[in-house]
Order: structure tokens, then sequence, then C-alpha cells
């Protein structure tokens, strides 16, 4: 809002053309969503421990120590997150561009879904929310919409097409299939992330760590002085998800700040299943979608752990982890939850060190 309310003026004070930077309104974005975090954080909290009483429902077969030390802290801490990244991105992006639209759309819309399945399990004090078949249909109809949304704006065959990192020239053209293909990026992002948020601080920093990353690939791909010298496909318009990306960032921080062991509130599925979205959201329309793999393989591996687990448990009646998804099976192992926590942060790092490679090998 800023920049459309500003930038006409740049010509009479000087001052104003700071705003025409996505660098500089990037950073205010995420100062901006910090603040807002901080200020918002302490009555939201307490908010939600005044409606929700007994706080989140307990897995009974989790860890037995989760029984002790989590119960009572209040869930559902991701408005907090939605309201300063909406607020944040509102205030400081290209209100004009489409890319950003249709990743708070899906980003919103994934949170929607998200708060009525913590809605439901908070009323019915069990761990039940929305049928499985009921999320993944909601969340097929909002990430094809967006898809489709995405594809639109990019035009040309690179709207359609799958770039592969490192080889600078491979392009597969999924053609009409490409929407779809993007949905299942979006959903698997998000239910990832929802998997990986299980301890304190767990999900949220390799969230930031990956929206770190791509505030880097939207600004150099939205740029195509940066993209024709990196060879990478320029994608116009891409640059504003730079801003979007850096309020997600001071969300997170400032949450985070709030979720830091011993955590006085939880993510809750509104925040995983929205922020999982706007991540896959971003990485297709930057054409980064592979790299999204790479950066957040925390949050593959956590899943795949969980696929693994049902799929020998169904065929053999064994399991191959103590408890699914992973962390929780180093937890079964005896592992310290900040041990787990940190470890899981520094794979996290690595990994993204991995994906920004790939931008420069070529």
């Amino acid at each position: 809002m800023l920049y459309n309310v500003l930038r006409p003026l740049a010509d009479q004070f000087i001052l104003f053309n700071l705003v025409r930077y996505i660098t500089f309104r990037a950073g205010a974005a995420c100062l901006t969503a910090l603040v807002v975090s901080f200020i918002l954080g302490p009555p939201v909290i307490r908010w939600l421990r005044s409606v929700q009483r007994q706080g989140q429902p307990i897995r009974e077969d989790g860890p037995a120590r989760h029984l002790i030390e989590k119960k009572g802290t209040p869930t559902m801490g991701g408005l907090l997150i939605l309201f300063a990244l909406t607020i944040s991105t509102l205030l400081w992006v290209d209100l004009r561009n489409g890319y950003v639209w249709a990743t708070l759309f899906v980003t919103l819309g994934y949170g929607a879904l998200g708060f009525a399945d913590d809605f439901l399990k908070l009323s019915k004090h069990n761990t039940r929310g929305v049928p499985g078949r009921v999320k993944l249909i909601v969340q097929a109809v909002i990430g094809l919409i967006a898809a489709v949304w995405i594809t639109m704006l990019a035009r040309g065959p690179l709207g359609t097409a799958v770039t592969i990192p490192v080889f600078k020239e491979v392009a597969i053209q999924l053609g009409w299939f490409f929407p779809v293909f993007g949905m299942l990026v979006m959903m698997g992002a998000s239910n990832a992330v929802n998997l990986t948020d299980g301890l304190d601080g767990l999900a949220i920093v390799p969230t930031m760590i990956t929206a770190g990353v791509f505030t880097l690939i939207a600004y150099l791909v939205g740029n195509r002085i940066f993209a024709d010298y990196l060879q990478l496909n320029a994608v116009v318009g891409a640059g504003e998800l730079a801003v979007f990306c850096a309020a997600l960032i001071g969300a997170g921080m400032g949450f985070l700040w709030f979720n830091a062991p011993p955590a006085k509130v939880f993510m809750g599925d509104i925040g995983a299943l929205s922020l999982g979205g706007a991540l896959g959201a971003v990485a297709i329309a930057t054409k980064h979608e592979i790299v999204l793999m790479i950066v957040g393989g925390l949050f593959v591996v956590e899943t795949v752990s969980v696929i693994i687990q049902v799929f020998w448990y169904k065929r053999t009646g064994h399991r191959v982890f103590l408890m699914a998804p992973l962390h929780h099976h180093f937890e079964k192992k005896g592992w310290a939850e900040p041990t787990i926590v940190i470890r899981f942060w520094i794979i996290s790092m690595i990994l993204a060190l991995v994906g920004l490679a790939t931008l420069k090998i070529r």
C-alpha cells in the first residue's frame, strides 16, 4: 500500500524514492511483521488461553513427557503469524502484483482450513480435526485455483514448465498438467510443514530459513539483469514475492519469541498448513519447485518417515521407527527436545546452503 501511495510522490519528496527498491521494502516488511508480532503476541496468547483453557489436545500415544510438559499450552498461535504476515505484506508490497495476491490466497485459504481443523480438535477435546479426505479436497481446490492463477500470470512456455536446478537449459514442459503439478507442490509443502510441527520451535525456524532462501531467489528471478547473469529463468513481477517472504521471516521471528522452549503457544494447523502452502506457492511462481524440495529437505524427510511408517506397518504389522514423524522417533530414543530441535535446525541450514549453491552452479 505504501508503495502505491508514495511512489507517485517520489519526484516531489526524494526520500520516497526508497519505496522503489524491493530490498528496502523487504527489510521494512520484515521489521514491520516482527514489531506487529511483538505488539499482538501477549494479548493474542492471553485470549487463546482464556478460550481454550485445557490447551492443545495431546496425543496419548506420543512421548509421555508431552502429557506433563505441554499440557495446557494453547494452540492456534499461527493466528499471530498470519496477522503479522498479512498486515506487513499489504503495507509494503505493490498491490498491483498478481503473484502476491495468488500467494496470499493460498496462505489465507490454507490458514482458514487449519483454523477449522484446530477448532474441531479443541471443541471435541481430541486430536481428530477435519477428516483427512475433506482436508485434502479443500487443499486441492485452493491449490489448483492458485496454480492456474500463477500459470496465467507467467504466460508463455515458461509458465507451464518445470526447471531443473544446475542444468540451465533444461525445462520439462508439462502443458495443461502444470496446474495439477503446482497443486501437488502446495499440498505437499503444506502437509510437510504440518507434520514437522511437533516440538517447540522445530517447524518455524526451518520455515524461516526456507523463506530466506526464497527471498533471494524471488529477488533474483524478478530482476532480469541478475537473472541473465546467473543464467536463471527471469519471471517478470516475481520480485515482489521477496517482500512477502521477508514479511514471513519477520512474522516467524516474532512467533518464535513466544514459541521458544518452553513454548507459551503452539503454532497449530492454522500456522503450519498456511506457511507450507505459502512456500509452495512462492516456489511455483519463481519456477524453483525442485529447489524447494532441497532447501525444505527436512520437511521432506519428516513426511517420508510417516509414509514409510504407515506403509510398512500396514504391510507387516511392524514399525520401522519407534514413532513417526521422525522427531518423535528420537524423542522415544531418549534425546532431549532442545537437542533434536537444534540439530534439525542445523540440517535445515545445511540444506539451505545446498539449495543456494544451485543458483551459481550452472
